[in-house]
C-alpha cells in the first residue's frame, strides 16, 4: 500500500539525510519525488494505523493486489469496493456483503482515529 511504501522510503531518507557528508550518499530525484507521491496518496499517516490497516485486509485472505487497491482507495461503501475490486465478490471466497461492510467499517473507524 502506498502507506507502506511512505513509511519505507521515510526511513531511508532519513538514513541517506544522516550519511549526507558523503557525496556518493545523495539522494536522487526520483527518490524524492516517489516518497512525495506515496506520500501524498497515502491515506493512512500513522505507522500503528498503517499496521492495523494490513491486519484487517489480511484477517479477510485477500490477495496481495485486492488488500492494496482497498487499502489505498478506502471505498466507502460495499458497491464501491466490489467496483473497484470485483474478484472480491467471486465465487468460493466466501466474501458476503455483511463480511466486506464489516471490513469496511473497521478501515473506516482507524480513519476516523488516526
Amino acid at each position: 500500500m502506498n502507506c507502506e511504501v511512505a513509511l519505507i522510503l521515510d526511513r531511508k531518507y532519513e538514513q541517506l539525510q544522516q550519511m549526507s557528508d558523503d557525496p556518493m550518499n545523495q539522494v536522487s530525484q526520483v527518490f524524492e519525488k516517489s516518497l512525495q507521491y506515496v506520500k501524498r496518496f497515502s491515506r493512512y499517516k500513522n505507522p500503528d494505523a498503517v499496521r492495523q490497516v494490513r491486519e484487517i485486509l489480511s484477517r479477510y485472505q485477500l490477495a496481495e493486489f485486492e488488500l492494496c487497491v482497498l487499502g489505498n482507495l478506502c471505498p466507502e461503501t460495499v458497491e464501491e469496493a466490489i467496483a473497484m475490486v470485483p474478484s472480491i465478490k467471486t465465487r468460493g471466497r466466501m466474501h458476503d456483503d455483511d463480511q466486506i461492510e464489516k471490513m469496511l467499517t473497521d478501515l473506516s473507524l482507524i480513519k476516523k482515529f488516526e
